[in-house]
């Protein structure tokens, strides 16, 4: 089998063709070298080693119980158990709930975020900045730093309970678009089903992405994209012009303060200090006007921008227009 580094590698080279379609996912999570790169990836974590309703951790990890577990993918008996839910306070008040999947499913799971990833990371939006490799929430404010200039209103937007309601059948939808291979797809039910255990009560999940999961955050931002392509649609529709048009008034004023300007120039020789000193005041106050007026018409119709960031549920946009 190959090395899973040169099977990602791939993968992002053929995730760059809009077109291409991936056939044969499923044959990887055979490999037991992505397995042992997902544990890799998952020790270091500190909520990794958390047991889940089965009680074990990935401290238990071996070949052996790898090979097992390929094993069971390879038959389709593999389940994913409930996940174990767990509370944790949020900053602002109330509690968050976190979904603890077992030692078995966090390597699945990780194994499968690796072939999402390499897929779809590739294809997201520079307006997404939420859950993605060096990719932060201080890359999303530099972004607004640096376009969000002049801005006097925005819209702010925040989907509530979003992790919660996605719709389990458009995002499978999502998915085939790209993955043509059922038993992956399979597999993508068997996490979104798998349900959780409150209080040692059994609860069915019948939309939302399994929040604790190293799959949610990349669910999220998949389900997502399609309003980070309609707002880069919406964009290239709405921009008009390359410049806002120069302003009349400030036009006006600048032309005074320069005339003025010159008068004083030329008879400066002949003036009493008195009027010199009037002068200066002068133009002093018409030079103040000048700056205190827009350049460029704010108000003009043949000119307008829309700008938009988002950090995963949340987003901003910003609207220049004069209509």
């Amino acid at each position: 089998m190959r090395h899973p580094l040169v099977v990602l590698e791939q993968l992002q080279k053929q995730a760059s063709q809009p077109d291409y379609l991936f056939h044969r996912l499923y044959r990887n999570l055979y490999n037991p070298d992505f397995f042992l790169l997902a544990y890799q990836n998952l020790y270091a974590n500190k909520g990794a080693m958390t047991p889940g309703v089965d009680g074990t951790s990935l401290d238990d990890v071996g070949l052996k119980r790898i090979e097992s577990l390929i094993q069971t993918l390879k038959d389709h008996r593999y389940r994913p158990q409930p996940a174990r839910r767990q509370y944790i306070p949020k900053k602002g008040g109330g509690q968050r709930p976190l979904g603890i999947p077992s030692a078995n499913d966090k390597l699945v799971q990780e194994v499968a975020r690796l072939l999402w990833d390499s897929i779809y990371e590739p294809t997201f939006s520079k307006y997404s900045h939420g859950f993605r490799p060096g990719r932060s929430c201080h890359t999303a404010l530099a972004q607004i730093q640096h376009h969000f200039t002049g801005v006097k209103w925005f819209i702010e937007g925040d989907i509530k309970a979003y992790f919660d309601t996605i719709d389990h059948h458009t995002l499978v939808n999502i998915l085939r678009r790209r993955i043509k291979d059922e038993a992956f797809l399979a597999l993508i039910w068997k996490f979104l089903k798998a349900g959780y255990l409150d209080q040692w009560q059994f609860h069915g999940t019948y939309s939302g992405t399994p929040q604790g999961s190293g799959v949610s955050p990349l669910f999220a931002n998949i389900y997502l994209h399609e309003l980070d392509q309609f707002m880069e649609r919406y964009q290239a529709t709405f921009n008009r012009g390359t410049q806002r048009a120069p302003g009349k008034e400030y036009g006006r004023l600048q032309g005074i303060h320069q005339r003025h300007r010159k008068h004083y120039a030329a008879h400066w020789d002949t003036m009493t200090p008195e009027e010199k000193d009037a002068a200066r005041r002068h133009i002093r106050k018409l030079r103040a006007a000048v700056l205190r007026t827009p350049s460029k018409d704010p108000m003009d119709p043949h000119y307008r921008r829309i700008q938009y960031v988002r950090y995963a549920d949340d987003c901003a946009l910003r609207r220049q227009t004069a209509c």
